[in-house]
This record gives C-alpha cells, sequence and structure tokens, in this order.
C-alpha cells in the first residue's frame, strides 16, 4: 500500500470533492506552539492534531516520554478529528513528516489502511502556490472504529538482544546517539548494538522522502534487508515512526520500540553505549 501522498494528489482530491480528513498534527522538540502555528496558516480544511495530548500519554519513566495512548482514548481522539470508517486520511506538518508519521504509525496500527503521509508536508504545499487559511477546523464527529496490533512492535526487553538477531537503529540525530548531548533524557548514549540512522538521512533539501531505491541504498548500507528482523527507536518514538514510514517506502519492515530512549535510559538495569560504535 502507498505510504505518501503528493501536493497534486491531495490538490486533486480536494478540487474534485473526495471525501479527505485532513490533519495538521505541527509539532517539534522545543516548539510547543504547534497549535499557534496553525491557528496562523494551515491548508484548508485541516483539522489540528495535539500530539502530545491526543497521540501520547502523559510522561512517564516507566513507559517513556510519550506513551502510546490506550485505543480508547485514540478512537476518542480520531472521531473529533471526523474520521468516519472507510475515510481517506492525509496526514502533514511543516518539519519532514516527522511529528505526522507518528499518526500515520498509530492510525496504521489501528487498522486504518487509506492513510498517507503529505510528500514535502506544509512546506510542498505553500511552494506549490496553492491557498492557507487561518483560524480553527471544527469537523462534524466521526464515526470511526479502531482496533489495534496492524504494525510490529517490541519493548524493552526485545530491543535488548534485538542486535543479536537483526538490525535496530536509533532514527536520533547522530550527536544525541554518540552522547555527544542530551537535552531531554537522564542519560545520553543509545542501547547496546543500535546503529545510528538519523530521520535526516531519509529526507531530500526540500523535505520530501528520497525516492524509494535511493532509501533501498541507505537502508542496505545500515544492514537492513528483507530477510533481516529490523527495529527502530528514537527519544520516544515519535521520529521513530518517520523512520518505519521510510522503510516502508523502501519495500522493507521494521517493528517500533514505542518507549525508545526515552524508557530505556530511565530503568537503571539497562545499559547505555556512548560514542560512534553500536557497542555489545
Amino acid at each position: 500500500m502507498d505510504t505518501l501522498i503528493d501536493v497534486a494528489g491531495l490538490n486533486a482530491r480536494k478540487a474534485s470533492g473526495q471525501r479527505t480528513v485532513v490533519l495538521d498534527v505541527r509539532w517539534a522538540l522545543g516548539d510547543p506552539e504547534g497549535r499557534s502555528h496553525y491557528l496562523q496558516e494551515h491548508i484548508p480544511g485541516a483539522v489540528y492534531v495535539d500530539l502530545p495530548t491526543q497521540l501520547a500519554d502523559s510522561a512517564d519513566p516507566v513507559r517513556g516520554r510519550h506513551p502510546l495512548p490506550s485505543q480508547a482514548r485514540f478512537q476518542d481522539a480520531a472521531r473529533s478529528w471526523g474520521i468516519c470508517d472507510g475515510d481517506v486520511v492525509v496526514a502533514y506538518d511543516d518539519a519532514g513528516n516527522t511529528s505526522a508519521a507518528r499518526l500515520w504509525w498509530m492510525l496504521r496500527d489501528a487498522g486504518v489502511r487509506t492513510v498517507y503521509l503529505l510528500d514535502g508536508g506544509l512546506a510542498a504545499w505553500r511552494a506549490a502556490g496553492l491557498p492557507l487559511e487561518g483560524g480553527p477546523v471544527e469537523p462534524d464527529t466521526g464515526d470511526v472504529t479502531l482496533a489495534s496490533g496492524g504494525m510490529a512492535v517490541t519493548d524493552a526487553d526485545g530491543a535488548a538482544d534485538w542486535a543479536a538477531r537483526g538490525v535496530l537503529l536509533d532514527a536520533r540525530a547522530g550527536e544525541r546517539y554518540r552522547g555527544d548531548v542530551e537535552p531531554v533524557d537522564p542519560r545520553a548514549g543509545h542501547i547496546p548494538g543500535a546503529v545510528s540512522a538519523p530521520t535526516t538521512g531519509n529526507l531530500d533539501d526540500d523535505g520530501r522522502f528520497l525516492p524509494p531505491a535511493e532509501l533501498r541504498r541507505r537502508f542496505a548500507r545500515l544492514g537492513v534487508d528483507a530477510t533481516t528482523p529490523t527495529a527502530v527507536y528514537c527519544g520516544s518514538g515519535v521520529t521513530a515512526s518517520h523512520e518505519i514510514a521510510a522503510l516502508e517506502i523502501a519495500g522493507f519492515s521494521a517493528a517500533l520500540f514505542p518507549g525508545s530512549f526515552s524508557q530505556w535510559c530511565n530503568d537503571a538495569s539497562r545499559h547505555v553505549i556512548t560514542g560512534a560504535d553500536p557497542g555489545a
């Protein structure tokens, strides 16, 4: 199934009146003003999704900084955005889809197969000269019924020995992987055996995903192939979803460690590696 829709495809759907739920997931680490940015301008008809409160439970050292919400909580949120069963859903942000991918992954996991990332996000829409609007959008309540278990996941125990049988990718910036800096979590470094694979390497200079062949080459250099089990983590499970989307575009599947490093490093029994070497 397709992962992406481009600006021309979304604009054509909107122009022809095809029902499409467009969701704005603007959020970035260190920038709490996503809703304000949305209210200033967004794609016409787009509904705002608040990542910290609607795509996560409250931070918990045992579960991580952005624990996945319950199925019931997520279904209530999805209905509040106007999603009905069978709808086409398009998610975007203004950061290369690094936050919108969290929603894409969660809806996929919940059984929504017709959910797409807008390739290039809001920047691509702007670059095409298409209209924007400000203010809130309040949709009619939807009736979508969500499930769970549609996407592969692993936990801390699985991540601990993943590298012994497959490839564990760390989607954070290289300096956080190495432990040079750690702006939010109590320990710096990476999970033993993990390979550095920053999400920035999935995108071109315009914030669009690289073509499938280029992504396949990128992940092949990191040890990924069709027969090797692959899992991904990041700081709190948000940008790891972006890496899973990139892997899917490349033709690979991967499991998500939802608690990611924020869960791992809060457990004193878990070893942390610093430096560029994956460690053991």
